[in-house]
């Protein structure tokens, strides 16, 4: 069971890399997110950018890393898993990943859709 569930909407702030760790094939990538937070003094919007870093394995990682690019809107459904461990020095240390458990692709970014028309040029459409 998986206590906390998550549904994150962003877009990716550099195109994924694969990476294997072992057996384990991994890709890290980072969703980032713009908020309204109002107006300011002259009237202009103001917005907040918010990061979160997620990680992707095996087949999921693959499908990300071959089809997204930065840029690209990613719509993923993960959860949160917690790590604990010593350091050398004898602490416990906490920290949490956000795991993908499944994503869809939303919107494309700048760099998907020049390579998407690149590839219809090349074809002749």
């Amino acid at each position: 069971m998986k206590s906390f569930t998550l549904i994150a909407v962003g877009h990716l702030g550099s195109t994924p890399e694969i990476a294997t760790k072992g057996d384990t094939t991994y890709t890290r990538l980072c969703l980032i997110g713009n908020d309204y937070l109002g107006r300011d003094e002259e009237g202009g919007a103001r917005e907040i950018t918010t990061s979160i870093y997620f990680v992707a394995f095996g087949v999921l990682a693959e499908a990300i890393v071959h089809n997204a690019r930065k840029g690209d809107q990613l719509i993923i459904e993960g959860f949160v898993q917690s790590n604990n461990w010593t350091d050398k020095q004898g602490h416990k240390q906490f920290d949490y990943s956000f795991v993908v458990d499944s994503f869809r692709f939303g919107a494309p970014g700048r760099l998907s859709r020049d390579e998407f028309a690149q590839r219809e040029e090349a074809e002749g459409r």
